[in-house]
């Protein structure tokens, strides 16, 4: 093929004509070709710097000279498929584990979140012996068949497959657009009221109308693309305890918020508590820094259940050396840069100055909620009804991108949350080059209407 570096609306062009129309661009009207990045800075065709603010999947930082010298020197010697023994592949499982509560100890390899998220799906079923599955309402888990099947995100859409019938969907635990609002319930405790909605499905929809048993209930740890939610005390503690009373094995999606980006903890589903613990638990963007690589962990007895089958499972690339030195590069860098204490640090700083921003523009901000370095910032037109303000949010994410060069995106059902997941090299002075025009263009929205 002919190498040359083609122009911006040349790439367009080509792009238009080879590749599948649904495949979806950020900034569609002015689409950004980027090619350079490093740490958390991205570079266009003309060298124009930016700053990103939305790029977990590169976790420790773009281009880490550390991860790339990992996958290029084990490039060099071999890369084989998982069926010959190779000490990375142990090594990396090693390390996993090591990360996990000590229940979940048996790791299987794989080349994407969506891989990991079905897979994990076939466990839970070979283990319970059942179908059933209970999601959340806006979850997305993946673009597998298996997996959009459980994803409300793609299933509420127009042109949507419907929802087959073994699949249940829980409210969303949203405590401040949910079905049971804080506002409302002020003395309760929210979290234990959104699981009793869980254990409504279990018995009124699973036990009683279908005559089945639970096989799975599955949630990302922090909900991503419904919105940036953030899981209410006690939720996951009592949900887990239902799904299993009822015969179902509770799944983990850390797809998007594992490996220290809660600043707290390694895995988001630690958050509540040492006592939750998932049967299986699923990750992948983040592990590779952009390299596909993605891992199911899970417990010796579901494992045992898997074996039980007699089928030998095989994934021709999971698992592979170059895969596995990547993740473990990944996971030093993590560890050596102390890059989990960055993200509370900096996270608690940024979300410190946006509550901040909230206090002073409330008839513009509703609510701001994170973790570490998960954050999402939700835009209104009216505080009492709380109206998406989704025209004025996707405004801002385009300004800032053209006007500021800082990258945000938006999300939630409505698109009015500003979701920020920067790289974990995101420093205090990146957190000011966001902040900084955000409040300005809050503040021009406010004065636009009053």
């Amino acid at each position: 093929m002919e190498n040359k570096n083609f122009t911006l609306a040349e790439t367009i062009d080509l792009r238009n004509k080879y590749i599948g129309k649904s495949c979806e661009l950020y900034y569609k009207k002015s689409p950004l070709k980027i090619v350079r990045g490093h740490a958390q800075y991205l570079y266009d065709q003309d060298g124009k710097e930016y700053l990103d603010c939305i790029n977990n999947v590169i976790h420790v930082g773009h281009c880490h000279p550390d991860v790339v010298r990992a996958g290029v020197e084990q490039m060099q010697q071999l890369n084989v498929n998982s069926r010959f023994l190779h000490d990375n592949l142990v090594l990396c499982a090693k390390k996993l584990v090591s990360k996990m509560p000590e229940q979940l100890s048996v790791c299987f390899f794989v080349n994407s979140g969506s891989e990991a998220n079905d897979l994990a799906l076939r466990l839970a079923r070979q283990h319970s012996g059942n179908t059933d599955i209970i999601t959340l309402d806006h979850a997305y888990h993946g673009h597998l068949n298996s997996l959009i099947d459980i994803s409300p995100y793609k299933l509420n859409l127009p042109g949507a497959p419907k929802k087959p019938d073994y699949v249940h969907i829980a409210p969303v635990p949203d405590v401040y657009r949910g079905k049971i609002r804080a506002d409302d319930h002020p003395d309760e405790d929210i979290g234990k009221l959104y699981a009793l909605e869980v254990k409504k499905i279990i018995d009124q929809n699973v036990i009683e109308q279908r005559g089945q048993k639970v096989c799975a209930f599955i949630a990302e740890s922090l909900q991503s693309c419904g919105g940036q939610i953030i899981l209410p005390h006690n939720y996951l503690r009592n949900v887990y305890k239902y799904v299993r009373e009822a015969g179902g094995v509770c799944i983990a999606d850390e797809v998007q918020v594992g490996f220290g980006r809660s600043g707290s903890h390694y895995w988001a589903f630690q958050i509540d508590g040492a006592d939750i613990i998932p049967d299986i638990v699923t990750m992948g963007k983040p592990m590779g820094n952009g390299h596909p690589v993605a891992a199911v962990i899970t417990t010796e007895a579901v494992a045992r259940s898997f074996e039980a089958t007699g089928i030998a499972y095989f994934n021709t690339y999971g698992g592979n050396p170059v895969s596995c030195a990547i993740a473990i590069a990944v996971m030093k860098a993590i560890d050596d840069e102390n890059l989990m204490e960055n993200a509370k640090d900096v996270g608690g700083y940024l979300l410190s100055k946006l509550k901040n921003m909230q206090r002073k523009f409330p008839d513009v901000i509703g609510d701001v909620r994170g973790f570490g370095l998960f954050v999402g910032i939700e835009l209104i037109k009216d505080p009492k009804t709380k109206a998406p303000a989704t025209a004025e949010t996707r405004e801002i994410v385009d300004r800032m991108k053209s006007v500021e060069r800082v990258l945000i995106s938006c999300d939630g059902p409505d698109s009015n949350v500003i979701k920020l997941k920067p790289p974990m090299v995101f420093t205090r002075a990146n957190a000011d080059q966001l902040l900084k025009p955000l409040e300005a263009m809050i503040s021009e929205i406010r004065t636009q209407r009053f």
